[in-house]
């Protein structure tokens, strides 16, 4: 008898030592998507605060929470996440807190693809009176003469690849979602005048951005492109092509022209791998030259991007595999995890741009010697879209 119950105590006390409920997964057990979010929510549990104190209408951030948001059927959690971010700045009238359409930014067109996400499962009509404020803009935006929206009021004649992504995916949903076609034209029309301006037709990789007026220090004085191709501009815009061919109508005439766009860039992104690793570099054609380093979100979205048009049959089969690689020595070379079981991910530059004050020359010291910021969200939201696209 007395064995009986000191057997019984010794596993009641083993099972209350161990810290976790029968049948519940530890966190190293769960999958990287699920544990870089939970990251994101212990380091702030309001996205709203998640990289400033004093919140701002930001791209960068709305992605993050539409990363989160794709784990909302794993545990509703990840969706409130994204959710009250929209509602801390959207108002009951449909205003946007930090938003003004004056300034002609892209930028500040993709949050709004979570407030059509947000609309589409409460109708509430301040979204609704929010989502027509951007489309105004978009009809309003300045435009290079060959018909590309420039990429900010502040930087005149000058379309960027990452404009794409900001502003492009946001016309396809919104198409969808209320019956505008017109949209879809306009945003096909974009990526393909994006692709041919930035077009490094001897390497088939795209330079980061086109200054029609051919004004700028940073541009090449013949073709108005600028020097280098910067691996995050490049992956903006896959992932633009992607998600445009998410909601584009399978009849329509533009979508052989966009995957060709992808397969072809896609190739040649292939050829400027790091052969060790299989990852990208910040400067994508200067792998090995002094300072140049394998850059995190760069990585992370041509991964995300290979696994899902593979999957899609916009690409090759074998670019799943190679996603696959890819992603793995991403958490072997830029994951490092704490004794809380929380992740850091490193080499993310925190942001490049052209132009401005102070004046960015994209020269190729100015790439290399940008900050790097660890768990930047533009690095954190692709890896977790990579980690669900390969079930990681």
């Amino acid at each position: 008898m007395y064995r009986t119950i000191l057997l019984v105590t010794v596993l009641l006390l083993s099972s209350c030592g161990s810290g976790t409920e029968p049948g519940r997964k530890t966190e190293k057990e769960l999958k990287w998507s699920i544990r870089m979010a939970n990251t994101v929510i212990n380091r702030s549990d309001s996205l709203v605060y998640y990289v400033d104190r004093h919140p701002k209408w930001a791209y960068d951030v709305a992605f993050l929470g539409m990363a989160i948001d794709r784990l909302g059927t794993v545990d509703p959690k990840f969706s409130r996440y994204m959710e009250d971010w929209v509602d801390y700045f959207v108002r009951p009238d449909g205003s946007v807190i930090d938003y003004r359409k004056e300034e002609y930014n892209l930028d500040r067109i993709f949050p709004g693809r979570n407030v059509l996400t947000v609309y589409g499962r409460k109708a509430d009509d301040k979204y609704r009176i929010a989502l027509e404020g951007f489309i105004d803009q978009l009809r309003d935006h300045p435009r290079t003469k060959s018909g590309g929206y420039w990429h900010k009021k502040i930087y005149p004649w000058q379309m960027w690849l990452d404009g794409i992504f900001m502003g492009s995916t946001f016309m396809v949903q919104y198409a969808a979602r209320f019956n505008a076609p017109e949209w879809y034209d306009v945003a096909v029309n974009q990526a393909k005048l994006a692709y041919e301006m930035t077009l490094d037709k001897e390497s088939g990789l795209l330079m980061h951005a086109w200054d029609e007026s051919r004004e700028q220090k940073w541009c090449d004085p013949e073709t108005g492109r600028s020097q280098y191709p910067w691996s995050r501009a490049t992956g903006w815009y896959l992932m633009a092509l992607t998600d445009i061919l998410e909601y584009l109508p399978e009849n329509h005439p533009g979508r052989s022209d966009l995957i060709k766009i992808l397969q072809s860039t896609s190739e040649a992104l292939l050829k400027v791998q790091d052969p060790e690793t299989g990852l990208w570099f910040q400067v994508l054609n200067h792998g090995g030259r002094e300072g140049n380093y394998i850059e995190g979100s760069g990585s992370s979205m041509f991964t995300y991007v290979f696994a899902r048009a593979a999957k899609a049959g916009y690409l090759d089969k074998a670019y799943l595999d190679i996603a696959e690689k890819a992603f793995d020595n991403i958490v072997k070379e830029l994951i490092t995890v704490d004794e809380s079981g929380n992740l850091t991910m490193h080499n993310i530059v925190g942001g490049c741009g052209l132009g401005g004050n102070p004046y960015r020359d994209g020269s190729y010291e100015y790439y290399i010697k940008e900050k790097r910021v660890d768990n930047d969200t533009k690095g954190l939201a692709p890896f977790i879209l990579a980690a669900l696209e390969l079930d990681k």
